[in-house]
This record gives structure tokens, C-alpha cells and sequence, in this order.
């Protein structure tokens, strides 16, 4: 993880998105629940579902160029400060959805595909290892595309310790992620 590009108490525009096409995400549920713990910022939560896509590839790309829901997502990023997503897991790896937006992303041209935003990514899962597969996979891959990954929370065990009238019921991953946004506003 790289320091924090930001000065502490300074307002922030945050976007925040799960990387699941999923109706019923628990990844969409963590990112809203996420999102409502900042305070004095302005969090814009968008759907990926809103963002889909022809599936990647160079011939399309050469026939019909970028799509201008690519363009769209690429200024919402431009124009945010920090950039917050939560990841599902699909065999250890992104959700196809996810991937083919950030392919698109990626080839656009005279950009990062992440604009050198500071990045803050998450990942909850049904089972015991909170998605940290496909976190580590986005940790490691994100600076490569001009994204400063300043934090990472993976989430264990989602229907046992999230409540939707409360939140995250799991004490210590509570904190954990309170410090986090304590340390990123």
C-alpha cells in the first residue's frame, strides 16, 4: 500500500462501486454501509450494472472505438479524489462484469486507467477468507494502472457477522474499518 496523497480533514469526492453485477451483492451492501461511515464528503455510489459494456476486445475496439459509457466512467474517476470498491470473487478472480469494464478503462487512450486516484478497496465473501483473492489480486494489479491503493479491508463471513439494521456486528472488523476511515478523511 502506498501513503496517503490526500491532507487529513480535507474534503474528499468519493466514488464507490461494488465489482458485482449481482442484484442481491453483499458487496453492494458493504460499499453502501461503507460509504455512510464518512462524514463531510461526498460520496457518489454508482452501479456497474449502469456501466455494462460490449465484452472487450481489440477488433471491436478498432471497429467502434470506445464506448461512451467508458468515457462517462472515466470522468466520474477523473473527477473524484478517492476511489472506494468492494470486490466479489468468481473463481479467485474479478466478476466478468468488473473486468470488462476496467479492459475498457484500461485502453482508453492519454490516461491511467485509474487517473492516480487514491484507491481505498474492500472485498466480502460468504466464506471465512473475505474475498482476499481477488483483493490481493486488485492490490497488486491497481498501480500498475495509475491507482493508489492507500487500503484494504477484507470482510469475512458475510451473513454471520453483517446485520442490515446494524451494519458489521463482528466487533474487531468494526474497528479495523473505523481506523481505516478514520485514517483516509
Amino acid at each position: 500500500m502506498l501513503p496517503l496523497q490526500t491532507n487529513k480533514s480535507t474534503y474528499m469526492k468519493i466514488l464507490a462501486f461494488a465489482a458485482s453485477n449481482s442484484s442481491q451483492s453483499i458487496n453492494k451492501k458493504l460499499i453502501h454501509y461503507t460509504a455512510s461511515l464518512f462524514q463531510n464528503h461526498e460520496v457518489e455510489i454508482i452501479d456497474i450494472n449502469d456501466y455494462e459494456m460490449p465484452i472487450y476486445s481489440t477488433d471491436r475496439q478498432m471497429a467502434t472505438g470506445i464506448p461512451e459509457l467508458a468515457t462517462t466512467l472515466g470522468q466520474k474517476i477523473d473527477s473524484s479524489d478517492l476511489i472506494m470498491i468492494s470486490f466479489a470473487e468468481h473463481n479467485g478472480s474479478y466478476v466478468t462484469a468488473f473486468k470488462n469494464i476496467f479492459d475498457w478503462l484500461s485502453v482508453m487512450k492519454d490516461r491511467k486507467t485509474w487517473g492516480e486516484k487514491n484507491m481505498f478497496l474492500m472485498a466480502t465473501s460468504p466464506g471465512p477468507r473475505g474475498a482476499i483473492g481477488v483483493l490481493e489480486m486488485a492490490e497488486k494489479r491497481f498501480p500498475f494502472n495509475g491507482g493508489h491503493v492507500v487500503a484494504t479491508f477484507s470482510f469475512p463471513s458475510f451473513a454471520t457477522n453483517f446485520k442490515e439494521e446494524e451494519g458489521i456486528i463482528l466487533e474487531e472488523k468494526k474497528q479495523e474499518l473505523l481506523s481505516i476511515i478514520e485514517r483516509i478523511s
